[in-house]
């Protein structure tokens, strides 16, 4: 069922919604309402934190730079990175092309060396390639996305060939596809161990499961699932599939997976949602009972609410109505990086968006991925969780603020609500600075959890 919210009683002008969606153009990036509350608000990145002026720009390079505490990236690389884009001029194109070239370089020298070296120089390849790939549709490439993609998938491929015991992978069935399904398991006997299912979000790439999960999973001595849904990874941008408002039929088969293999205790499967997949979770646990535990990072009660009001006023009941306002008011006098934005936040929703800004358009019916967006709403089927639920929050949540202690009050379950703040250095949605304080809270949470 699509939901739907309340639509203002005329059409949008186009003064208003030009006004709007400029003023709000660092929002649409970040999180609703952050660029026009950033003059009065604290600073969430002071310092030697703010590696661009821009806040999107940055938060996709502090998310970098933290993930080399988990080796999914080293510190020197990235600074040196973020040293030739500000020296070039900050731009889509100029941070593209530098973390790609960047991924280029490990990824040549796979070949040799020490099985180890290969192995997280393909690790370290494939976040260079994510960050290329999420600006690259604003590039003068733009039809280079899903290149840059099997860049990065094909050195995630060897990183996880490469593990001791090397990942299992798998294709599991999934309505007229197949998901891809990696497998972590710890070196040693083959016995039931807990397994934890970890879930990305809207524009994550595999690798970003490592960071926030898989690596603290094998740790402990547990198994760790990684797997590409619609609207993420290979299903997206290469069988151009986008996201389902039915996210219990996408974890559903990997269940069914997982219980016929002997390594994974049937018992104790839990699930992780990082980001968007906060959201998508949540909803698979309402409908799937098998699953122990689940870990929403943070809670997302609506992604629709995470695009910017003026955008959201642009959407009514009437279709056609919407398109040529949208088509004839609204398109023509978007900036370029508004431009970028909008076709990177809808591509994901349509098959059709997607192909359009791959040539570099502006997608021309906006209604039917915005219906796609408001049924990822949540808010009546939160009350059916029954398993254990943990909820994060984080100071200066940019994406979907207020939402992770909407959904805490919605649980009528056995539920957990924590804060990670700035007093640690793991402010902003999913604490990019700080990812082994992330995977602490949330698996000493699910061992809690998981406890025989």
């Amino acid at each position: 069922m699509i939901a739907r919210a309340a639509y203002p009683s005329s059409s949008l002008s186009r003064r208003a919604a030009l006004t709007g969606l400029a003023a709000g153009a660092g929002a649409l990036a970040v999180g609703a309402g952050t660029a026009r509350a950033a003059a009065a608000a604290p600073d969430p990145t002071p310092g030697v934190m703010r590696l661009f002026d821009d806040p999107g720009f940055n938060f996709a390079g502090l998310l970098a730079l933290g993930a080399a505490g988990m080796r999914a990236s080293e510190v020197g690389e990235v600074l040196t990175a973020v040293n030739s884009i500000n020296a070039a001029g900050l731009s889509e194109q100029t941070f593209s092309d530098t973390f790609r070239a960047w991924g280029d370089r490990l990824a040549a020298g796979r070949g040799g060396g020490h099985e180890e070296t290969r192995r997280f120089r393909s690790l370290r390849a494939a976040q260079y390639y994510a960050q290329s790939l999420f600006y690259v549709l604003g590039t003068d490439h733009p039809e280079d996305e899903e290149a840059v993609y099997l860049a990065g998938r094909k050195a995630w491929d060897t990183f996880a060939r490469l593990c001791t015991p090397a990942a299992v992978t798998a294709r599991v069935p999934y309505g007229g596809t197949r998901l891809p399904v990696w497998f972590f398991r710890p070196d040693g006997p083959v016995e039931p161990r807990p397994t934890v299912i970890l879930t990305n979000g809207s524009d994550g790439q595999n690798l970003d499961m490592w960071t926030y999960g898989v690596a603290a999973a094998l740790d402990r001595g547990w198994n760790a699932v990684v797997y590409d849904g619609p609207g993420q990874g290979q299903l997206l941008f290469v069988e151009e599939i986008p996201f389902t408002t039915r996210w219990e039929t996408v974890v559903r088969p990997v269940i069914d997976w997982l219980e016929r293999r002997k390594d994974v205790d049937r018992s104790r499967i839990a699930i992780t949602g990082l980001s968007m997949g906060g959201n998508l979770v949540a909803r698979a646990a309402a409908f799937e009972r098998r699953l122990a535990a689940v870990a929403c990072m943070p809670g997302c009660v609506s992604p629709w609410l995470g695009f910017d009001e003026e955008l959201r006023a642009i959407i009514t009941p009437d279709k056609e109505e919407t398109n040529r306002v949208w088509n004839e008011d609204v398109v023509p006098e978007l900036p370029p990086q508004l431009a970028f934005t909008v076709k990177k936040r809808f591509e994901i929703f349509s098959a059709q968006a997607l192909r359009q800004a791959r040539r570099g358009i502006v997608l021309t019916d906006i209604w039917t991925p915005a219906q796609v967006a408001m049924g990822l709403d949540i808010t009546n089927v939160v009350p059916r969780i029954k398993a254990p639920t943990l909820v994060l929050d984080y100071d200066f949540e940019e994406f979907y603020p207020g939402q992770p202690r909407q959904m805490y009050d919605l649980l009528r379950t056995r539920r957990e609500y924590v804060k990670l703040t700035t007093a640690t250095g793991a402010q902003l949605h999913c604490s990019p600075m700080a990812p082994q304080q992330h995977c602490d809270v949330v698996f000493d949470w699910l061992a809690s959890v998981l406890r025989r």
